[in-house]
């Protein structure tokens, strides 16, 4: 009895994780969703207000939201590895 004890708090462990990787992945894409956005955002808002500097404003915004892509690939390349381990 205290064996299948021992192996269904091994299964519900297993479970878990790959319930903990799943919501892991999902908040990883979700934040950078709004990260995205915001920085979209702001770069709108500083290139309405100063139009001229437009193209520094857009180079500056593409190069912090693949930083922020980067991280948010990351973050799932990392729940990923934890299911399939």
């Amino acid at each position: 009895m205290t064996s299948l004890l021992v192996l269904l708090q091994a299964a519900a462990n297993i479970a878990m994780g790959y319930m903990g990787a799943a919501i892991g992945a999902g908040l990883a894409t979700i934040g950078a969703g709004i990260g995205i956005g915001k920085i979209g955002q702001g770069a709108m808002e500083g290139i309405a207000r100063q139009p001229e500097a437009g193209g520094d404003i857009r180079s500056t915004m593409i190069i912090a939201a693949a930083l922020v892509e980067g991280v948010a690939f990351f973050a799932v390349v990392i729940c990923l590895l934890v299911v399939l381990k």
